[in-house]
């Protein structure tokens, strides 16, 4: 808070103390700045690349050059929206948003390089929009855009617009680092990587996707509603494709994952540019674009030193050479969350009723059936490529059966979805551990209580959260404690052994509140003391009347723990029963051992 402080008094310094030209590359980082910090949510946070952020710029410019100047004809009942900036700029955020979700209901259905070519084609679609129709000047452009008016004082200079823009910069970054740091922030950060994870704990990615697709659309209009009345003027070229690529590179260069990053890449591309289009023609001529060349070198450089941006190389140098301030870091005191009525204990919670699941000519379950019912542990067990996983994920809705029945507490689940099922009451782990490596231990947890959560976008964008954000953090640190990993509670979470990293998934799990436990090789890399907590924690939730299904393969964990015992081969059940039952069954040691028992 002090750094930003000390930052804010510089800004509010800087007309007094700069010529007219630094003022006016000022504006025009801060321009930058607002487009950035959008694709900071958009790329850096949710992992969706986007070329085209300029067309945005554009809706925002031309929207308000086209109300401001009135020169296009509106019916007489919207005729008072035109000649005043400020109703322009709620047109043309109105018109950005619906664009936004035009453009993000068919873009953001692709995935891998199709959607950064699908931002390319609506990029380029915008742009020659904006410079074919003559009512909006084609390719000459429209002027006499009149000046902002602020309490009467119009806005004609450049030293006068640098408040603003800056104000409106100053906002967009604030109220994107608060969204980061709320439950919808860490839905955000969980589509990176985590989108599977993500939809398990409940978190709509989807949703979220559209979300900050929406935002950093808003904020480019915004930055364009700004750079017209900079101007007084706008045609079509700031709008191009190149402008949008130089937008992501502003974002990636600063630091992608940094909304100070974001303003930091922003202000060293602009001056870069500036500088090298002065320094080199002077030494290597005027032919040619020596500038680009020379540009485009040093970002190569800087992303081979630095993945992560500037920003990295700044706190990396800053935890080098600077003192280390130990920042005091407790969780909030809160009411405990509400919780979900527990089934009777032996109540059935959980049945599949001849589940098949086919890919292509492969049957990876065939015509399995299970029941689980609460304050009890059920084991499903066998050999590597049985099917287990493959059940598991028909019965949390990762998967769909190909033929089959999932009934949970009574409602028919199969196909609704693995978030709709988490709202049911239904969590799980994974067989591979799925955690966000670079967030912390208590944060992965939290995402667990995603559900239990009610605040939205505007208020955790405007820190109005804080109670529903402490009672959720409140809940999530009670869980950690709960396993065992009290002592990691801020720890990264990628930072946490193999053993402790499943160990937080359990303590995700459970953050949701459920009645129906899935547990996949839970034990798989834990020593034999935290097995010993494994099984003790498993046995109490089981006392508390948790319905637990868990795949493993450490037999003597399973046999002195589980009540039951389903044994699975070929995507097949061979045998279900108690657990000396199970372990003298032919048909078990046969699948095995490939031999009977003696």
């Amino acid at each position: 808070m002090k750094a930003f402080a000390a930052f804010v008094v510089l800004l509010l310094l800087a007309p007094f103390a700069l010529p007219a030209f630094y003022l006016t590359l000022l504006n025009y980082i801060g321009l930058y700045s607002l487009v950035a910090l959008g694709l900071l949510l958009l790329t850096g946070v949710g992992g969706l690349t986007s070329f085209g952020q300029a067309a945005f710029v554009g809706i925002g410019a031309y929207t308000t050059a086209a109300l401001s100047t009135g020169v296009i004809e509106l019916p007489a009942a919207l005729a008072w929206t035109q000649h005043s900036p400020w109703i322009a700029l709620l047109a043309g955020l109105l018109l950005t948003f619906v664009v936004a979700i035009t453009l993000g209901s068919m873009t953001l259905r692709l995935s891998g390089h199709y959607l950064p070519l699908g931002t390319i084609a609506w990029g380029i679609s915008l742009y020659y929009f904006f410079g074919t129709f003559e009512q909006l000047g084609g390719q000459t452009g429209m002027s006499g855009i009149p000046a902002i008016e602020i309490f009467g004082h119009p806005l004609v200079t450049a030293r006068a617009m640098y408040y603003l823009i800056w104000a409106f910069v100053l906002v967009a970054a604030l109220t994107t680092q608060n969204l980061l740091d709320s439950r919808q922030g860490r839905a955000i950060r969980a589509l990176r990587g985590g989108v599977v994870m993500a939809e398990a704990m409940g978190v709509d990615t989807a949703g979220s996707r559209m979300l900050i697709f929406v935002i950093a659309s808003l904020q480019a209009s915004a930055s364009g509603w700004l750079y017209a009345h900079l101007q007084r003027f706008v045609n079509p070229s700031p709008f191009s494709l190149q402008y949008g690529i130089d937008y992501l590179f502003m974002a990636v260069v600063g630091g992608a994952g940094q909304v100070w990053g974001a303003l930091l890449g922003a202000t060293v591309i602009t001056v870069c540019k500036q500088w090298l289009q002065d320094l080199l023609p002077q030494l290597l001529g005027r032919t040619g674009n020596f500038e680009m060349i020379v540009f485009g070198g040093l970002l190569i450089l800087l992303l081979q030193r630095s993945r992560d941006g500037l920003w990295g190389l700044v706190a990396r140098a800053a935890a080098r050479w600077l003192p280390k301030i130990s920042k005091a870091r407790s969780v909030p005191q809160a009411l405990a969350l509400p919780r979900r009525d527990m089934p009777q204990r032996g109540e059935l919670v959980l049945e599949a009723k001849n589940v098949t699941r086919r890919f292509g000519g492969l049957v990876a379950n065939n015509d399995l059936s299970l029941k689980v019912h609460a304050g009890e542990i059920l084991a499903l067990i066998g050999p590597n490529g049985a099917g287990k996983s493959t059940m598991f994920n028909q019965l949390s809705g990762v998967d769909t059966p190909t033929s089959g029945q999932v009934l949970l507490r009574g409602q028919s689940v199969a196909g609704r979805g693995s978030r709709a099922i988490a709202r049911l009451g239904l969590s799980r782990s994974f067989q591979h551990v799925r955690l966000l490596p670079g967030m912390s231990v208590l944060e992965n947890v939290a995402i667990g209580a995603h559900l239990r959560g009610k605040s939205s976008v505007f208020s955790a964008a405007w820190r109005l959260d804080r109670a529903d954000e402490a009672r959720l953090l409140a809940d999530a640190a009670h869980q950690v404690e709960r396993v065992g990993l009290q002592e990691h509670l801020f720890a990264e979470a990628g930072s946490l052994a193999l053993g402790q990293q499943r160990t937080l998934e359990i303590a995700r799990a459970l953050a949701s509140d459920p009645c129906v436990l899935l547990l996949d090789e839970p034990a798989a890399g834990l020593r034999l003391r935290e097995k010993k907590a494994l099984g003790e924690l498993l046995s109490k939730l089981r006392a508390e009347g948790m319905a637990i299904l868990l795949v493993e393969h450490d037999m003597d964990f399973v046999m002195g723990l589980v009540d039951r015992v389903v044994v699975m081969d070929f995507g097949q059940k061979i045998t279900e029963g108690l657990p000396h039952e199970v372990q003298q069954n032919p048909a078990v040691l046969e699948a095995y051992l490939g031999g009977v028992a003696p």
